[in-house]
């Protein structure tokens, strides 16, 4: 058991060290001269030069990838051109209200798409499980961003029921939650779908087991066979994919606070990619891609403990 979370730490250790050596190198894939592009053409000789060397820009590529891979590592991911502020300052600023979307996201999806799910396996062909196909399929294909688009047309402006924009304030919990209502239903709506297919799916497969067959010849009652034994193992699977929804999740929030105007990583990266301000495009994407290599990790580790199957292959291995 050691081993194998030893090699999924090492794996991810890679994971972060290649992502971090590909944003050294994010400010040479722009076309032109990067400088150029920040201060515009029509900037001074002395000011390039200056914005170079902030930029480890005179330094050779290699160079380059080394310094920022190093700094990164320690913390450091450089300072924000207009305001000159550390980037691990705004970030840590941006960073909860995009937690808080996208784990409410998560959860939301989680309670509506797996009672979905069972409560359609549980009753096969019958016409809520062929509404619920319908509605899951629907929901899947819909992008956060339209479902934003209609929950702020119906619910905000057209019912006045939610605010329309904006993030709330920690020190109002209440006006918080409210504007996270609208955000997080947009956000989860895709998962909740896609949940309520894998949970239907997977309770239907194990429902034709010989043990669920032997149990009903038993006579033991339905509720304990679907929720005590179908739904334990037909679970299993929706725990490896909730660390790939919750990575998804973190990229679908930045779509989704652009539409509700909501302070987190997503509009910060947008209006750094509008500023040309490079040091937090990168900064932004690396913790975002570390969040989402954790979560991948955490899921896997959590699928090793609870499925058997996978221990006991471990152990033969």
């Amino acid at each position: 058991m050691g081993r194998y979370i030893l090699q999924r730490v090492a794996m991810t250790a890679i994971v972060v060290l290649l992502s971090i050596a590909f944003l050294g190198v994010l400010v040479h894939l722009v076309p032109g001269d990067p400088v150029k592009v920040i201060l515009g053409p029509r900037a001074s000789e002395s000011l390039s030069e200056t914005v170079r060397a902030e930029m480890d820009l005179d330094s050779s590529v290699p160079r380059q990838v080394w310094n920022f891979t190093t700094r990164a590592l320690q913390g450091d991911l450089g300072n924000d051109f207009v305001s000159g502020l550390p980037v691990t300052t705004l970030l840590r600023e941006a960073l909860p209200h995009t937690l808080i979307l996208a784990v409410t996201s998560l959860g939301v999806a989680v309670l509506l798409g797996v009672p979905l799910g069972v409560y359609a396996a549980t009753r096969p062909n019958g016409w809520i499980d062929r509404i619920t196909r319908v509605v899951s399929v629907s929901l899947i294909t819909l992008p956060a961003f339209v479902s934003g688009l209609l929950l702020l047309l119906l619910f905000a402006i057209r019912l006045d029921m939610l605010p329309a924009i904006g993030t709330g304030e920690f020190s109002d919990p209440v006006d918080y939650a409210r504007h996270l209502v609208l955000p997080t239903v947009a956000l989860a709506a895709t998962w909740v779908g896609y949940l309520a297919r894998l949970v239907r799916t997977s309770m239907l497969e194990i429902l034709g087991q010989n043990y669920i067959r032997t149990a009903q010849a038993a006579g033991v009652r339905d509720r304990v066979i679907f929720y005590k034994y179908a739904l334990k193992n037909a679970i299993i699977p929706t725990v490896a994919v909730l660390g790939v929804g919750l990575g998804n999740l973190m990229g679908g929030a930045v779509f989704v606070e652009i539409i509700f105007t909501r302070a987190g990583l997503g509009t910060l990266i947008v209006d750094s990619i509008e500023s040309r301000n490079f040091p937090i495009v990168r900064g932004a994407i690396l913790l975002i891609a570390v969040l989402f290599v954790l979560a991948n990790l955490a899921a896997d580790l959590s699928y090793r403990f609870l499925d058997p199957r996978v221990r006991v292959q471990g152990r033969s291995t």
